[in-house]
């Protein structure tokens, strides 16, 4: 079952990323602490991981390093970020500025709400 969440959190990332520009910081590392109850340290960690090969890789060797990084997390993570990325990609293209606006408002607001009404 975690191998599943961690394939649908890079995948959610992913189509994050190709709509609007994001995934780790708003979409991997709160997954990370709410769904799979890792630490902080541990969720950016291994969120700056598994976008290695875009980002992240000075920053990922220091809490590599440290021993803040999941590996096998971070590499199912990725291999759904690859594929999400695409799919992100061509819904947005699809579909009209005003709609991708929304969403995007959306989308922030619902993971801003969500933070401030856990504390996390």
């Amino acid at each position: 079952m975690t191998y599943l969440t961690l394939l649908a959190i890079g995948l959610v990332a992913g189509v994050a990323a190709g709509m609007f520009g994001i995934g780790g910081g708003l979409v991997i590392v709160p997954a990370l602490l709410f769904l799979l109850k890792l630490k902080e340290l541990e969720a950016i960690g291994t969120s700056l991981a598994a976008m290695i090969p875009p980002v992240g890789l000075l920053g990922a060797m220091e809490y590599y390093r440290n021993g803040y990084i999941n590996l096998r997390y971070a590499a199912l993570v990725a291999a759904g970020l690859f594929l999400g990325a695409y799919f992100g990609a061509r819904i947005m293209i699809a579909l009209p500025e005003a709609h991708i606006r929304r969403a995007y408002a959306g989308f922030l607001f619902v993971v801003a709400l969500r933070m401030l009404i856990t504390g996390r």
